[in-house]
């Protein structure tokens, strides 16, 4: 979730809270919260079953997703295996058709082409793929006191930078050679790789940093791993590192200019608690909802009466910016591609009746009450993980119109999907997704998510039941009448 919007405006809206039984108001614990039914206690047997075993295919899933770019080739191969193909040719714009259209390997939009014509509506999920982590500068190898190399790096996304020191890193990413060669990098995850580790200073040494606070322990310009500690006779360690990447990648020097390398955390996927009742990994924010909404668009069964959307966009963590980011005019055009395969021609009218008509959940996960700091969160109004999905209420020009919203929560009640509603504690925090890129567009968008905790941290936790609660909704809300 992307942190420019925060200390979003709050108006509390009481008709949410209205009793059903998957989030009937029963309890309070010892934080104050008035606690809602977990969703767990209302699975049968079988739904417990098929609970945990949707966590094992998204691990896997998250295993091989750990950059956008990775991202999209993994949901792309998963896309494939369920019956889609790449839209090249407007004869492919039938009713039950089922196409991905890419853009640029870091962005996606999936579609299966309803028996209405898309001008008249469309059910879309939308979600972003990328997630906080460390990109390389265009010259990343230098020299450092301590006879050491360290890479020069940029912090991407909200993350608290100490939470990074210490901390076994992989590198990802691609490099682009200016002769024309393309080189994928993944250096940490194989056994036996190296990894690249941030250097915390030791408790006997660190008198003249113990003043720092909480968010200032590492500065922007110290967020830098080790990459090498042996030098040449006649060479710096720097020199040998760069002769090392010459050689194994057969690059030069400029080439690195052109490079998309990030550091992820060199960890995988796992489940968390005697129970495993949660799952726990790096990038869950938010590939998690990215997971979630082409998974159940893939599942999809039959022809929908109204085209439905999945779409995966990058750059939510910075802004939603550049030309891969919801803020592109990506989505305009993919709209326009279809319905010109529809009637020709696509004319402008026809594109702005289809976005107006087409009702969309923007999907990101949102920070759960952390239950070692439940005052960060408003009692009444925060998600808890294992509650269900998040309906997030930001407070008004935020919002959607309380008809849509007041559907949405009509079939999560029809379909027994439990749900919990979601505010952020009024000058405490926030957050945003890429709603507000598609409102602009003049789209029907409400703001859901599930709860994580740790939260933009190098490991987050989500619940298992909220996990599969998502997925049935967004199944759910595909073919929605």
């Amino acid at each position: 979730m992307h942190l420019a919007r925060a200390l979003l405006p709050v108006a509390l809206v009481c008709a949410l809270s209205t009793a059903t039984p998957a989030h009937a108001k029963d309890a309070e614990n010892d934080a104050g919260k008035v606690a809602a039914k977990s969703a767990w206690l209302a699975l049968t047997p079988d739904e417990r079953t098929a609970t945990f075993a949707f966590s094992d295919p998204f691990k896997d899933y998250l295993r091989h997703a750990k950059s956008a770019a990775l991202s999209a080739a993994e949901l792309t191969r998963l896309a494939r295996s369920a019956g889609f193909e790449e839209f090249t040719s407007p004869s492919q714009v039938k009713a039950g058709a089922r196409l991905i259209l890419p853009n640029r390997g870091r962005a996606l939009l999936f579609a299966i082409i309803g028996s209405d014509p898309i001008e008249t509506g469309s059910r879309m999920v939308a979600a972003h793929q990328d997630s906080p982590h460390i990109n390389l500068k265009a010259r990343p190898v230098v020299n450092a006191p301590g006879s050491v190399a360290l890479l020069k790096t940029i912090p991407y996304g909200g993350i608290k930078r100490y939470q990074w020191a210490n901390l076994p890193m992989a590198l990802v990413g691609r490099i682009d050679t200016v002769d024309g060669r393309h080189i994928d990098v993944n250096i940490g995850f194989a056994p036996g790789d190296p990894v690249f580790v941030i250097p915390d200073a030791a408790p006997h040494s660190d008198r003249l940093l113990r003043n720092r606070t909480y968010t200032e322990i590492f500065s922007g310009e110290e967020m830098n791993p080790v990459v090498g500690s042996i030098p040449g006779l006649d060479a710096s360690v720097a020199d040998q590192v760069m002769t090392a990447l010459r050689q194994r990648f057969k690059i030069h020097d400029e080439d690195l200019v052109a490079a998309e390398l990030e550091l992820v955390p060199a960890t995988q996927p796992a489940d968390v608690g005697i129970d495993g009742g949660l799952v726990g990994s790096w990038g869950q924010d938010d590939k998690l909802s990215a997971y979630s909404a082409s998974r159940s668009l893939f599942d999809l069964k039959g022809t929908p009466r109204k085209t439905a959307f999945a779409y995966i966009s990058n750059f939510e963590e910075v802004g939603s910016s550049n030309d891969t980011g919801a803020g592109s005019q990506f989505l305009d055009s993919a709209f326009t591609a279809l319905i010109d395969a529809q009637a020709k021609p696509a004319t402008a009218l026809a594109v702005r009746n289809a976005l107006a008509h087409a009702e969309v959940l923007s999907a990101d996960t949102n920070d759960g009450v952390n239950p070692i700091f439940p005052q960060n969160s408003e009692n009444s109004n925060a998600a808890v993980v294992g509650f269900g999905v998040a309906i997030k209420r930001y407070g008004a020009g935020f919002d959607p119109n309380s008809e849509f919203t007041a559907r949405i929560l009509h079939l999560l009640d029809a379909n027994h999907i439990a749900w919990q509603t979601q505010t952020p504690k009024v000058d405490v925090g926030g957050g945003g997704t890429i709603g507000g890129f598609l409102s602009m567009r003049n789209m029907e968008v409400l703001d859901v998510g599930i709860p994580l905790l740790s939260m933009h941290s190098t490991y987050e936790m989500s619940s298992k039941v909220d996990l599969w609660s998502y997925y049935r909704f967004m199944l759910a809300f595909y073919t929605m009448e």
